[in-house]
């Protein structure tokens, strides 16, 4: 086999997510190796072209409606999945690897894998277990990986544990926590912060949270507004979008919002591409996710923004940051206990910088872009591949 690997990535979602940025480092690292099989069209095919990176989009049909808490696929879904991975097989035969980027996509990648005898790499990036997976599909897509899959890379030790719950084996996992480039977060200017801060009509004196999430209960962005509505003193930016299909909790939001006369001081800024800029213009950053999230990008960003962070103690989260020392913990879905962190925040600035300080200098030695990729290389190379030459 060459020691120039070709690896065919394949991804069902063609929005642009946490999973997806973390995607765009490892395509962009491989360079002319890679391709990419989108099962979704979107802004990420959009993105990964203005890379460079050769994409192919088949869309899913009735298998894109298949939820990860459902029990059991309709015919028309699995019929859909096997037309996918038997396409997907014609186009892994020009390649040396398939890199599943999801859960949905592994089991379409897994079954062409199989058909164009292709090894196959899972990253892993849920946590497979209630609320988030039912027993069924969690337990259905670790006997596949058993049987499938050469490695599985999970984003975080929790996210491997919830693996081996489920009946995956341990021998094939690999933790691989997701690194983030700092690049962006230096370059930002205080003459951009200052226009940032007037243009989105922040309240000069009153301390600026930002929250960042895709629009879904379980991101928490109804903890954080209950939380603003018991400590007065704080303003809000929340950024994020419904991604897939969330439009009515979006406007539940809002109508949260106005119920809790926070009208003048939260601002929904949607989606935004300046995410770097956006928490350098906050005075704190909030994580408040509901239930265990499985890596917590928007805590390391916010550390490398250099903010005070508070995020809710589960999950991955719990790997990524120490209560007190470079970000304040607090449990999940308790809007006073948030209040009460936001408020320490406020009464201690300098306690407040100082944790700072050390959060950025923990996620710039520990979740770096050349970190994951290191561990990346190696989940391939043990997949049975060889490294590239330079790698």
């Amino acid at each position: 086999m060459s020691a120039h690997r070709r690896i065919l990535f394949v991804d069902h979602a063609g929005v642009l997510g946490g999973a997806e940025f973390s995607l765009l480092d490892i395509i962009s690292a491989f360079g002319r190796q890679a391709s990419v099989v989108l099962l979704a069209d979107g802004p990420f095919r959009t993105e990964l072209e203005r890379r460079g990176v050769s994409v192919v989009v088949d869309a899913l049909g009735a298998a894109a409606r298949v939820r990860k808490a459902g029990i059991v696929p309709s015919p028309a879904a699995l019929w859909d999945v096997f037309g996918a991975a038997r396409r997907l097989a014609g186009r892994a035969r020009d390649a040396d690897l398939l890199y599943a980027n999801s859960q949905k996509a592994f089991v379409v990648a897994a079954l062409a894998g199989w058909l164009a005898r292709r090894p196959v790499v899972w990253h892993l990036r849920d946590i497979l277990g209630p609320p988030h997976f039912s027993a069924t599909n969690a337990r259905g897509v670790t006997w596949l990986a058993n049987r499938c899959a050469r490695s599985v890379i999970a984003n975080s030790q929790a996210t491997a544990d919830a693996f081996v719950r489920s009946g995956g084996n341990a021998l094939l996992i690999r933790v691989v926590h997701n690194g983030i480039d700092s690049g962006p977060f230096d370059a930002v200017t205080a003459d951009a912060v200052r226009a940032a801060r007037s243009g989105h009509g922040a309240h000069e004196g009153m301390p600026l949270v930002v929250h960042v999430g895709r629009f879904h209960p379980w991101k928490g962005q109804q903890v954080l507004l209950r939380a603003l509505a018991l400590e007065p003193r704080a303003q809000a930016w929340i950024i994020g979008a419904p991604l897939f299909g969330e439009e009515a909790f979006a406007d539940e939001l809002r109508a949260l919002a106005r119920e809790l006369n926070l009208g003048h001081r939260v601002r929904f800024l949607g989606m935004r591409n300046d995410v770097p800029l956006l928490l350098a213009a906050a005075d704190l950053v909030v994580h408040s996710s509901i239930y265990p999230e499985p890596f917590g990008r928007v805590v390391v960003e916010g550390m490398l923004a250099g903010k005070p962070v508070i995020a809710a103690n589960a999950g991955g989260v719990s790997e990524i940051a120490r209560d007190g020392e470079t970000a304040l913990l607090v449990p999940p879905a308790d809007s006073a206990a948030l209040a009460r962190a936001i408020s320490s925040v406020i009464d201690d600035p300098a306690r407040a910088r100082a944790m700072a300080q050390r959060g950025q200098d923990h996620a710039r030695s520990r979740f770096t872009r050349d970190a994951m990729l290191s561990g990346v290389r190696a989940a391939i190379a043990a997949a049975g591949l060889p490294r590239a030459a330079g790698n």
